[in-house]
């Protein structure tokens, strides 16, 4: 049973989806994520929703990043088990 299942799901709301994110170069998420999980130490090359590029350099395995972002590009991306919290 889940007692939060009426309330909407806002930015500051816990995620109710997860999904592998697969770097690529070329194409674009199929929607924005709230949050990204790196399961696997390493860099994030990423654009982020505003349309920005952005380095995360030395991201710990294990983290959360509060960003929103439309891609999670191959070059630069040295991080791994990267995971898209919806």
């Amino acid at each position: 049973m889940d007692k939060y299942s009426d309330l909407p799901t806002t930015l500051t709301a816990p995620a109710r989806e997860a999904a592998a994110i697969v770097p690529s170069d070329a194409a674009d998420l199929a929607s924005l994520p709230r949050a990204m999980f790196v399961g696997s130490a390493g860099d994030l090359a990423v654009v982020m929703a505003g349309g920005q590029s952005a380095m995360f350099r030395n991201v710990a395995a294990g983290s959360l990043l509060p960003i929103r972002v439309s891609r999670v590009l191959q070059t630069g991306t040295t991080a791994g088990d990267i995971v898209g919290l919806w």
